[in-house]
């Protein structure tokens, strides 16, 4: 029992300190991206945090295997290094008692996993995508913000308003100049006043801006032409989402997944079925790599083991694509590639007790020899 909780919370320990260092770093890159996305006016900034809250567990349930794989090589490689895991098998413990006492936080960890990819995975994805519906809908005119200049229209429209009132409906001091390309010349309009205006019958917002001027012409030469107007209107688009998307099958419920003969839908289920399976594969594979010979140095075997597990998973996602194209069966489906590892893993468990027989005879040749 004490060896028990000695192990088991060393593991745990390193697992939660390896899931936080990832985490930090995909949340950080992610933030980054949803920054850059508000300067560019795609999204606004009240729900900056909200998208990223959402996101978290997918990025969790992907996080959480590799963060346990990694634990479990770097906790048993130091215990391998400090001579600690030779005093246990010196005592009479066994590599087959390490693995089962190994299987039990494992199953903790594929509950987490089970959690996050069941129930919370999908409803933040359904949170997330309710988010980007509304981005979608919104107008450029939405995402302007008093006092200063912005870039909207992809980059080709600059815009300056002194005052937003009225709920982001009414703009006062108004500063637009749109680059004409190649074939029209540049325009500024200077407006005392600008509205949103939504056409009911077509659901089409426009702006319009009130007692104003617009100056058309080339920069530096006098031809130009100004026109005073007391009404212009102009449509204004949705905010194009470009390069960002939300998954509506990982936003689907486990319920309905269930329920469903669709084949896109029953590769999502059998892939939230494939990660939280998959800690227990991956407890097989890190046991035997985390054996490490003190002379030989504490990370021989991480390169090695890091990469096994980026085949597992590029495996397990390549086989999603190819049952959602309907090129591969639902069944066995993921299960081919759990079940390759598997074996990979009880080939590497046993690695020693099957060269035995050929290291005896080899011996006994050098004996007669």
């Amino acid at each position: 029992m004490i060896i028990f909780r000695y192990l088991t919370r060393e593991i745990l320990v390193s697992t939660f300190a390896v899931c936080i260092a990832l985490l930090l770093i995909v949340l950080s890159y992610r933030f980054v991206k949803l920054l850059d996305g508000v300067a560019m006016g795609k999204y606004a900034v009240d729900v900056l945090f909200e998208m990223i809250a959402y996101r978290m567990p997918g990025f969790v349930q992907i996080i959480l295997p590799l963060g346990f794989y990694m634990a479990v090589l770097l906790a048993y490689g130091r215990l391998y290094m400090e001579s600690e895991m030779v005093v246990l098998f010196a005592c009479g413990f066994s590599q087959r008692q390490l693995l089962v006492i190994t299987l039990i936080p494992a199953s903790f960890i594929a509950i987490l996993v089970a959690l996050f990819t069941f129930w919370l995975g999908p409803m933040g994805s359904e949170r997330y995508a309710k988010i980007l519906d509304e981005q979608r809908n919104r107008s450029e005119f939405d995402v302007l913000n008093a006092g200063r200049f912005q870039t909207i229209g992809q980059r080709q429209v600059v815009t300056y308003v002194q005052e937003i009132v009225d709920n982001h409906k009414r703009l006062n001091d108004v500063f637009i100049a749109r680059d004409g390309g190649v074939k029209l010349s540049p325009t500024v309009l200077l407006a005392r006043h600008g509205d949103q205006v939504e056409h009911e019958e077509y659901g089409q917002r426009y702006l319009v801006l009130r007692d104003g001027y617009q100056y058309e012409g080339q920069p530096g030469t006098a031809d130009f032409r100004i026109t005073h107007f007391a009404s212009y209107g102009q449509y204004m688009p949705p905010v194009v989402l470009s390069g960002d998307y939300a998954n509506e099958t990982d936003a689907k419920s486990t319920l309905s997944l269930l329920s469903s003969n669709d084949r896109e839908l029953r590769t999502a289920l059998q892939w939230r079925i494939a990660l939280p399976v998959m800690v227990f594969v991956m407890t097989f594979l890190a046991v035997p790599f985390s054996k490490t010979n003190p002379r030989q140095g504490r990370y021989l075997k991480m390169l090695p083991a890091i990469l096994v597990f980026v085949f597992y998973f590029v495996f397990l996602s390549t086989v999603r694509g190819l049952m959602e194209q309907g090129k591969w069966p639902v069944l066995p489906g993921f299960w081919a590639v759990h079940g390759a590892f598997l074996v990979l893993g009880w080939l590497l468990f046993n690695w020693d007790r099957l060269m035995q027989p050929k290291r005896r005879s080899r011996g006994e040749n050098i004996a007669h020899a």
